[in-house]
């Protein structure tokens, strides 16, 4: 039964009785103590001081026969006056032994000690009286004869005392009993909570810690030799299992990306291989019929202008047609080593009549040449000249462009060279940098949107990657990556 009881339920029961019995202990406790002031509280206020009561009125009524005796010797009036003093104090302590008189044996005693301490107090007087009259003998046989008085007077505060003694006795024993009853509930809600600890920590070690520690264990790298803090143990295996489950799932996300990527790369390639030759070898055809025709004819200026847009026209259109070729048979490399600074070089000098054209200025920021790689020279040239020709093109009324070389340092791939080229122009809006690397994605009229793409996989053919930073409004700044390996592919191919 108790194995089909969850273990959040079975831990909840435990602490819940747990809690219970450590309450009713201290429930218990606290209600001993109360008792235990309320008792003294009462024995103080009422039956302690009634018999230092009774005790009083015995000393009063003592010290009344004693002054009785000295005035009998020597007829001094001074014992009087304080026979007078403890004759108000007996009055004084009787009426407040009536204020703790609870019972009708209490208030019986005490009418009874009052009626006799009257007549004693008459016949005590006479004797006095006598005596003030020099009849010594008379008086002192009146004062022999009120002695049972004076004594059964003495008998009375003697019961009077009794009956608060055998109160306090009896309060005594209540307590006593409550004290043994209270050890008893104490001992065994004691009792209780150190079972319930028992069961408590046979739980949570066996039923809990136990299977985190062999899950820590068996989850932890092997070869450590134990676990500290299992919890800390498992809570850093699970973080690091859920850092692994992010990086895989960005792998994935990235691999059917990259998959999605090259099957439409795929298809579009096929297509673009079927067109580009079937348009290639008329488009060629007509350009030499047109070169021809315009070596042979005389044309007047108007339609030799008409000439050239055309010629203009079947360029752009040989362009595009290349395009989609490069896009559709990506060339193999051919590795040489060589430095990225020479590439950078070739691509601004093939570039110099078309950026005075576009009134952009090229400053390379270099302190030094960037080490050798190995890399595709023709290849690297046409991403620079790619990424120059689309900053002139996005520089309408003519900027400049920065080319900044740089060395550095990447996690995956070690050491790095880096080649920055910034614009100054409109920039690219951030909702659309995704997309610009993508094929057939172009923000221009005229463009086919393969450049872009071209250069990002000609960069990542040769191990490394290209970035974009822009801000709209604040120019655009394209990162090309390259690695420094120690040893090169084209280098073992040799």
């Amino acid at each position: 039964m108790w194995q089909r009881i969850s273990l959040r339920s079975r831990i909840l029961s435990i602490l819940t009785m747990l809690v219970l019995v450590t309450v009713g202990g201290g429930g218990i406790s606290i209600w001993y103590m109360y008792t235990m002031d309320k008792f003294f509280t009462a024995l103080i206020e009422s039956d302690v001081d009634a018999l230092r009561t009774s005790q009083e009125l015995e000393n009063s009524l003592v010290m009344q026969k004693g002054y009785v005796a000295y005035f009998f010797q020597d007829n001094d009036p001074q014992w009087l006056n304080q026979l007078n003093k403890y004759h108000e104090e007996f009055e004084t302590w009787l009426k407040r032994a009536r204020k703790w008189a609870v019972s009708p044996q209490e208030r019986e005693t005490l009418n009874r000690l009052e009626s006799q301490y009257i007549r004693y107090s008459y016949h005590r007087d006479e004797v006095i009286n006598l005596l003030k009259q020099e009849k010594k003998a008379e008086g002192f046989a009146l004062q022999k004869s009120i002695r049972v008085q004076f004594f059964s007077i003495i008998e009375l505060c003697h019961e009077f005392t009794r009956v608060h003694e055998e109160r306090i006795a009896s309060a005594r024993e209540q307590l006593r009993n409550d004290a043994q009853l209270t050890t008893v509930l104490a001992s065994a809600a004691l009792v209780c909570v150190l079972v319930l600890g028992v069961v408590l920590a046979y739980v949570l070690l066996i039923q809990v810690l136990g299977p985190i520690r062999q899950l820590a264990l068996a989850t932890g790298p092997k070869g450590r030799g134990g676990v500290g803090d299992e919890v800390q143990a498992l809570s850093l295996r699970f973080q690091d299992l859920i850092e692994d489950v992010d990086q895989t799932k960005s792998k994935l996300k990235w691999s059917r990306e990259h998959l999605a990527q090259a099957e439409k790369w795929a298809l579009v390639g096929k297509l673009a291989a079927g067109v580009a030759h079937s348009v290639r070898n008329p488009l060629t055809s007509v350009k030499m019929r047109l070169f021809s025709m315009e070596r042979t004819l005389a044309l007047a200026p108007s339609q030799k202008e008409d000439f050239e847009v055309i010629s203009e026209e079947i360029r752009h259109i040989d362009t595009i047609v290349q395009n989609f070729l490069e896009f559709s048979r990506p060339p193999k490399l051919k590795m040489q080593k060589i430095s990225p600074s020479d590439a950078v070089d070739m691509a601004i000098q093939l570039l110099r009549y078309r950026l005075e054209s576009y009134d952009v200025k090229v400053d390379v920021k270099r302190e030094e040449r960037l080490p050798e790689i190995g890399a595709d020279p023709d290849q690297l040239k046409e991403v620079f000249v790619n990424l120059m020709v689309n900053a002139c093109e996005a520089m309408v009324d003519g900027g400049a462009i920065s080319v900044s070389e740089e060395l550095g340092t990447s996690e995956n791939v070690g050491p790095v060279v880096l080649i920055k080229m910034a614009d100054n122009g409109p920039g690219v809006p951030e909702s659309i940098q995704e997309k610009l690397f993508q094929p057939f994605f172009s923000t221009k009229e005229e463009g086919t949107g393969l450049g872009l793409s071209i250069a990002t996989r000609i960069v990542e053919e040769h191990g490394g990657w290209l970035d974009l930073k822009s801000k709209e409004g604040e120019g655009a700044t394209f990162i090309i990556t390259l690695p420094i390996r120690e040893a090169e592919p084209w280098a073992q191919s040799l």
